[in-house]
């Protein structure tokens, strides 16, 4: 009789076989590239008619750009960005402004027509196009004003833009490729390229290489399947307008004087009888009154003459101290920004003063765009007059990085420091301007503005500090000779402190409070003065005349030229 195979045995094997069967197939399915291609109008971002994406030297942006009417266009926050940061977008007033170095042009929305500081003009196309909540400008304007060139691809419709310019890093297909969403075979297929096609290396590592197509599509391929990568030059004709900036040839000393009234104008003969060696005065003559950009003003003939007698030039200072006006709505509409220019152009040109300057504090973070469209309007207007634009800035930390220096230093002659308020009215007790301040003030400017534009503002004031038997603290300015006399009253001594520079007294009052205070003297305005010349910058400005005393000048005296 024969015996029965058992089920056990026949199904077990077989088990095994499929199970084998199955590693084996998911095993070499780890090496079988995808297959699957990546419909366009998905990886553009794009759902047909107008609607564009654009293609950067680096990177795609999907859906940012539109093609009307056989016109290319760039979403303006694209636009502003990537391709030129000196535009300005004022959605209630309908309009786009760019500014250059000699120009301000207006660009109104869904219109042929623009204005310009000589008059109106047009093109045959609409240059900035507001369409469904979004503004679009015109690539073929702003082409006049930027270093870019573009082409429009078709289907899926996408502009590919080139704006850098230099050393590139080419490579050509020596073999038939797939370009891959990812850097892995199993990512879905771009496009495919063909040997011989020319490619942009954006990345190379050994087995997978970041490529740029000349249609615009950003992907990976095989290292193996390009060539040796290569580099080439890829200029461009264009040449923007020149920032010519008012260079002095000679080193700036610059005294900020505090005019509160006529009487402040007319006693500056004597007020500056015992100052040497400045060269620019600045009087806070002018603050914005309203928010339609008004101004208050202080200047005076007879001050001007007599300045200049004394071989000073005149940079009238306007500030936005007034409680009764909003900075941000001031400078963030138009007419009222324009009106301030104005105004300002006006009362500089009237009195036959040398130059502006700028003081805007306790400047709000939102109102950062406007206040530099501001400047570099206002620097436009100082250009064409022939007038010294300056501007006053905080030392850089990155709670005022809002102030934009590197933006102020492209269209203004001079950027000052205002290094001092290190400790201020409400804060701890502390020096006003220590060495180290000064110093972060002044290496923090220069990353962002060339060193023959930088003037060092420095104070000829100190504070008094006074802690009561609560810890409540407070503080008085005071000028070199009164903080002497205090000490003389209390028959304090102050001594060296290595940690700020400056010599340091602290004794305790008649009413019982713990007293401070960091002088300003000649053995701490040498060392700041040693800073100026250490980095080669334009000058230095005191704050503020009558603070000093008369030995100071010489001080100074040694280190400008």
């Amino acid at each position: 009789m024969k015996k029965k195979k058992s089920p056990v045995k026949v199904v077990v094997p077989l088990i095994l076989a499929v199970a084998a069967a199955g590693v084996g197939y998911k095993v070499v399915n780890r090496y079988i590239p995808s297959k699957e291609v990546m419909d366009g109008n998905k990886y553009f971002g794009t759902s047909g008619g107008e609607d564009a994406a654009v293609v950067l030297p680096d990177r795609l942006e999907q859906g940012k750009a539109l093609v009307k009417d056989g016109t290319a266009y760039v979403e303006y926050a694209t636009a502003k960005e990537n391709l030129n940061d000196h535009l300005y977008k004022s959605d209630e007033e309908q309009q786009v402004i760019l500014t250059t170095a000699v120009d301000i042009i207006k660009l109104p929305y869904d219109s042929n027509e623009y204005t310009t500081l000589t008059g109106n003009s047009s093109m045959p196309y609409q240059i900035v196009v507001s369409q469904d909540g979004n503004v679009y400008i015109a690539l073929d304007y702003l082409a006049q004003y930027t270093a870019l060139q573009y082409s429009v691809e078709q289907e899926p419709l996408h502009i590919i833009i080139n704006n850098q310019w230099g050393t590139k890093t080419f490579s050509d297909v020596i073999k038939e490729e797939s370009v891959r969403l990812d850097a892995d075979i199993k990512s879905p297929i771009l496009k495919k390229e063909a040997t011989g096609d020319k490619v942009t290396v954006l990345e190379q590592e050994e087995e997978w290489t970041k490529v740029l197509t000349a249609d615009g599509y950003i992907g990976y391929m095989k290292s193996k399947k390009l060539s040796d990568s290569y580099e080439e030059q890829v200029t461009s004709d264009f040449r923007a307008a020149e920032y010519t900036s008012i260079h002095k040839d000679y080193d700036m000393n610059l005294l900020w004087h505090q005019v509160t009234s006529q009487d402040s104008n007319n006693a500056l003969a004597a007020d500056i009888q015992d100052v040497k060696g400045v060269n620019v005065i600045s009087p806070t003559w002018f603050s914005i009154s309203s928010n339609d950009g008004d101004i208050s003003s202080l200047a005076s003939s007879d001050y001007v003459d007599t300045a200049h007698q004394n071989d000073m030039e005149v940079w009238g200072l306007m500030d936005n101290f007034s409680t009764d006006i909003d900075t941000d709505t001031v400078l963030g509409t138009t007419t009222s920004r324009e009106n301030l220019e104005g105004q300002l152009i006006t009362e500089a040109l009237n009195y036959q003063l040398d130059g502006i300057n700028i003081d805007i504090e306790s400047l709000p973070e939102e109102t950062s765009e406007s206040y530099v469209q501001f400047m570099r309007e206002l620097s436009v207007k100082c250009r064409n007059n022939n007038l010294v634009l300056s501007v006053d800035v905080p030392s850089p930390y990155s709670f005022n990085e809002h102030y934009s220096q590197k933006e102020l230093g492209e269209v203004v002659d001079y950027v000052i420091i205002m290094g001092y308020d290190e400790h201020y009215v409400g804060s701890d007790a502390g020096s006003v301007a220590s060495l180290s301040y000064e110093r972060d003030g002044i290496t923090g400017t220069l990353e962002n503005v060339p060193k023959e534009k930088i003037i060092s503002g420095i104070p000829f004031y100190t504070r008094l500090w006074k802690t009561n038997a609560s810890g409540e603290v407070s503080s008085e300015a005071i000028g070199m000779d009164k903080a002497d006399q205090i000490l003389s009253d209390y028959k304090v001594t102050a001594g060296w402190s290595s940690e700020t520079s400056q010599d340091y007294a602290e004794f305790t009052d008649e009413d019982g409070n713990f007293c401070q205070i960091w002088l300003e003297n000649e053995a701490s305005i040498e060392e700041k003065m040693k800073l100026v010349q250490e980095y080669g910058l334009a000058g230095v400005a005191e704050w503020k005349l009558g603070f000093e005393r008369s030995s100071i000048w010489d001080v100074i005296a040694k280190y400008v030229n």
